[in-house]
């Protein structure tokens, strides 16, 4: 009962602080700026309900058909400028990248991420960029690349002997499960090695991760209440996740850095045989405690690094793949025509090797139109300003979220013709420089991802698997324009519903 009266005084007194605040600087703002334009704004929620109704990605691609491609909201405490047009995303990662270099930090990134110490949510600065070289120099170079290639290639043909397993007795398929557990798979080989006993436990707490780092949170909406994390619940519950996350991840460098001890007490295991048995774990360790890294790299920033690698090559990954078979699905000719192409190109034989997937161009361009049709993550690409700046005409002030609205330049209809088709053949002869302002599925300046060749040689693998040693069709009977396409909204932009298809397998010549 006395917890009742409290809250019964205390709540109301608490709205009325809240919104003297936030008139307040409101008044501030638009006394000093040219703000964008942008829908009327509700005393303390500010737009949070013009947001309601459809995925965010698709709502503020229509409050920029009312109010231009750049505009402003209020989400309760943050200002928010939305950015949908190529000319003005360029403007934010090349002409001003510097000053819109560093990501805005949210709840979840705060906890989980160790602080925003990771690659993705590192303040611009020394430790960003001492990880970015690690992430282009070490981690995802092309001849680091070309190793992995050849685990892909295993798990590619591991993956071929599932599904045959699967459609003995005439069994669907569920795509959406097998491309999760093959992005996982890959993404543990390529950090930890091919026998990680911690894979599933970690994994089990990874998949917690995706719904808590969308920024869009009570917590984050209204950055100076902290204690709102405790009312809801949030922070226990990323705690708890982090927990988990940061005891497995303790184990798997513990047995890596005993393997490591092992390995230099055997006079027999050569400095160059290293290299090509390293997995990514291995290579950061070996920087740590060699002393290539600076001093204020702490295990906590490389744990950061690999958790970066897992979110954003477990889901993301596995639903872009997801996609293209969706659209595959749903127009056949292009099944077809990619049918063709990798048949043609392997003439019979019996495994895919990883040399071949380089022969595929058709194939490399229904990945990138999927990319540009359902980018999966990240479609809504947020950045922070450090100073107030002019962009597109209008005042942009300091502290200000930036979002670019990836999803909707890359449908474009002034940059793309027939922009809501989807039509790989688009992407032929085209010079990508030519495009890079409007295609942007891997953000873009300072903060593109680092992981672009391991991510797309993972896709083309699977991929290439998938249309030579089988043929698809809907369950059912269905006709392709029967195929589903809603939409979840998380971390990434993933298929509501599981896709299920039929397969048969493929009579090689």
């Amino acid at each position: 009962m006395e917890t009742l009266l409290y809250l019964s005084i205390l709540l109301p007194l608490f709205f009325v602080l809240l919104l003297h605040k936030t008139l307040r600087a409101q008044r501030k703002i638009k006394a000093g700026y040219n703000l964008p334009p942008g829908p009327p704004k509700l005393p303390i929620i500010g737009n949070m309900h013009n947001l309601r109704g459809e995925h965010p990605h698709r709502r503020l691609a229509a409050l920029a058909q009312t109010y231009g491609p750049i505009f402003h909201l209020k989400l309760g405490e943050i200002n928010v400028i939305v950015v949908t047009s190529p000319a003005l995303a360029a403007e934010v990662t090349r002409t001003h990248d510097l000053n819109f270099a560093s990501r805005p930090q949210f709840m979840g990134t705060k906890v989980i991420l160790y602080d925003g110490g990771d690659l993705v949510f590192a303040p611009y600065g020394k430790l960003w960029a001492q990880l970015r070289k690690i992430c282009t120099v070490e981690l995802f170079s092309q001849k680091r690349v070309k190793i992995f290639g050849l685990m892909m290639e295993e798990e590619g043909h591991s993956m071929v002997e599932k599904i045959k397993n699967m459609i003995v007795d005439g069994s669907p398929v569920n795509i959406t499960n097998l491309f999760l557990s093959i992005a996982s798979t890959t993404v543990s080989r390529a950090a930890f090695g091919k026998d990680c006993v911690q894979h599933e436990r970690l994994f089990t707490a990874v998949k917690k991760t995706f719904k808590y780092l969308s920024g869009f949170d009570l917590a984050d909406l209204y950055p100076s209440l902290t204690f709102l994390a405790d009312i809801n619940g949030m922070r226990r519950r990323l705690e708890r996740v982090r927990s988990d996350l940061d005891g497995t991840l303790n184990e798997i460098f513990e047995e890596h850095m005993e393997r490591a001890k092992r390995k230099d007490k055997d006079t027999n295991y050569r400095v160059h045989d290293v290299l090509d048995d390293e997995d990514l774990v291995d290579v950061l360790l070996r920087l740590k405690t060699s002393g290539e890294l600076e001093d204020f790299i702490t295990m906590d920033n490389i744990k950061g690094v690999i958790l970066d690698l897992i979110l954003g090559g477990t889901e993301t990954t596995a639903a872009i793949m997801e996609w293209a078979m969706t659209e595959l699905i749903r127009h056949p000719e292009i099944m077809r025509k990619a049918q063709e192409e990798v048949r043609k190109a392997l003439n019979g034989k019996r495994k895919i090797e990883e040399k071949d997937i380089s022969n595929l161009p058709y194939l490399n361009m229904i990945i990138k139109e999927t990319l540009r049709a359902r980018p999966p993550g990240p479609f809504l690409v947020p950045r922070h300003s450090l100073e107030t700046i002019k962009l597109g005409g209008y005042t942009v002030p300091a502290g200000s979220r930036v979002i670019i609205n990836a999803w909707a330049i890359m449908r474009d209809k002034t940059c793309w013709d027939d922009a809501e088709s989807f039509k790989p053949e688009r992407f032929e002869g085209v010079d990508m420089a030519d495009v890079r302002d409007s295609f942007i599925p891997f953000g873009g300046g300072r903060r593109i991802c680092p992981g672009i060749n391991f991510g797309m040689r993972s896709m083309e693998n699977v991929l290439a698997n998938l249309l030579y040693h089988f043929d698809w069709k809907l369950p059912g009977g269905k006709r392709p324009e029967e195929v589903d396409v809603e939409e979840a909204f998380g971390l990434s932009l993933i298929r509501k519903n599981d896709l299920v298809l039929v397969a048969t397998p493929y009579k090689y010549i």
